[in-house]
Order: C-alpha cells, then structure tokens, then sequence
C-alpha cells in the first residue's frame, strides 16, 4: 500500500498533466489534429505509463506490484480503445465538427476520471468489507462479455444516441456538442462500470488500481485520432476483450470461492499478465491479417 505522501505526489502530477493537455485543447480548440501530432502524443503518454510501471516498486511495498500495474494499465487501456470507437460512432453520427470535437474528447476522459475515481473508491470500501462481492464483480463482468460479443459498437452508440436525456436534449433543441458531450458522459458511465471490476480482477492495492486507470485514460484524445481510421481493421478486438473479461471474471469467482473455503488453484499475477498480453497481440493480428485480406 502506498502512503498519503506518495499518493499526494503522484495524482499532483498526474493533475498538472491533465490540466496542461485541458489548456493545449482548449487553446487550439478551433484546429484539427494532425495524424503525426497524435502520433506524438500517444507515444509519449504509452512511454510515461511503461516508465512508471517500472518504478512502481518503489512507491507499493509488493512484489507483484510491476505486473499487477502492467496487467491492469493493458486490460483498462484495450477498453479505452474499444471506447474510442463508439466515440467515433457518436460524434460522426451526430456530426461534430473535427475542431470541436478535441474539446469533447478531452471534457469526456475528464468525466471519465471522475467518474472512475468514485467507483474505485466505492470498490475499494466495498472489497476490504465484503469478500464475497468478488462473486458479482465476476458474474458481471462474464455477462459484460457476452453482451460485447452480441452488441457491436454500432449498437451501442445507437443506444446512447437514442436514449432518454439524448432525446430529451435533441426535443429541447441542445447543440449537436452539447449532446455529444452528454452522450460521451453517458459512455463513460457505461465503461466504468465495465472497467473498475475488471481491474478489481488484478489487484486490490487502490493506488495501482488507480494509476492504471489514470495512465489509460491520459492520452485518450489524442489516441481518438490516431486510431479512428483503424476501427473497421480491429474487427476482432471486441471478441479479444470479452475473452479477457471472462478470464477476468472467473479469477474472480475462483478467488471469492477461495474465501469460501473452495479448494481452487490461485491464478497467478504472472499468468494473467501473460494471457491478457497474448490475447491482445493474437487478435490485434489476425485482425489487421483478417482486414487486409478483405481489402485485396
């Protein structure tokens, strides 16, 4: 666990980054984002994570501390990418102009940390009180996977878009930006409930819990424009985050049984690290393969 000190320190520096990417949006709120800028930034913000990864162990007294960060930092950062593609869907849908649509990223990863933040800290209380609430996060989180894999990004943006404040707003004549920031909120409330228990899953140390959240989320916007014209070649991407969701889920319900006095193997830190690992690299691969091929 890390101490009040070092949990000071690292969220005023998360916060100073945070709010010096608010001004730098805010400032060039009228300009498009370049491939290369967004390219720049994504690489920076991946680099910052893997570098504090390494260090963690100087700041949680545990040796599992790197692997549990690493684990966590990639299950959180591969839901953030299927994130972005119902983003994509939302603001083309409602046809954001690309210079406004910065600010609406950057106003929905910042409600996405807050709404995260409340969530871990719900979580937090919930797992040191109630061991056996690991049998819903797991339960959750395989029901989570099966709904992934029967609902595409397209469904669930046309969800969201058609939902009940959407509509509201749109009979109230809002804006077009002033849906599309209520509807990327929306979308951050749905992917937070996705994601706290899925890193609950890894590790229950609330300062890991937390930095593998705040790294994932940092540098969202700019990987929204990087990406975006991946979305149609990562055609298996939400097949590879619904198997790790429901590996994730029955380590889970393993561990609570545990707790019960079940007699079940532990799952190590290493393993699910390997496994999450191989299963983003597999079908990031045969995705790009499987697109290239339809494209010749």
């Amino acid at each position: 666990m890390a101490n009040l000190y070092t949990w000071e320190i690292t969220l005023g520096i998360l916060a100073l980054v945070i709010l010096v990417d608010l001004a730098i949006a805010i400032a060039r709120r009228n300009s498009e984002t370049k491939m290369s800028e967004a390219a720049g930034w994504t690489i920076f913000y991946v680099a910052a994570a893997i570098f504090f990864g390494t260090q963690i162990s100087n700041f949680v007294d545990s040796p599992t501390a790197q692997g549990e960060f690493f684990a966590g930092w990639l299950t959180e950062y591969a839901l953030s990418v299927d994130n972005i593609f119902v983003f994509v869907i939302i603001l083309s849908k409602l046809k954001v102009a690309k210079e406004k649509q910065q600010l609406v990223l950057l106003y929905g990863i910042l409600i996405a940390i807050l709404m995260r933040g409340i969530f871990i800290l719900a979580g937090a209380a919930l797992v040191s009180r109630f061991t056996s609430i690991f049998f819903l996060f797991g339960a959750f989180l395989i029901y989570t996977a099966v709904k992934l894999v029967k609902e595409s990004e397209e469904d669930e943006a046309d969800h969201i878009e058609h939902g009940r404040v959407v509509s509201f707003l749109r009979k109230r004549g809002a804006s077009n930006f002033t849906i599309a920031l209520v509807a990327v909120g929306t979308t951050d409330l749905l992917f937070a409930l996705d994601s706290i228990p899925a890193i609950f899953g890894i590790t229950k140390d609330p300062y890991i819990v937390a930095t593998a959240n705040i790294f994932a989320l940092m540098g969202l916007r700019q990987l929204y424009f990087l990406i975006g014209g991946l979305m149609k070649r990562l055609i298996y991407l939400t097949e590879g985050l619904a198997v790790i969701l429901i590996f994730i889920g029955g380590k889970l319900i393993l561990e609570a049984g545990r707790g019960q006095g079940w007699s079940v193997p532990e799952i190590s830190i290493q393993v699910s690290l390997s496994f999450i690992i191989f299963v983003i690299l597999f079908t990031t691969i045969i995705s790009l393969v499987k697109s290239k091929g339809k494209q010749e």
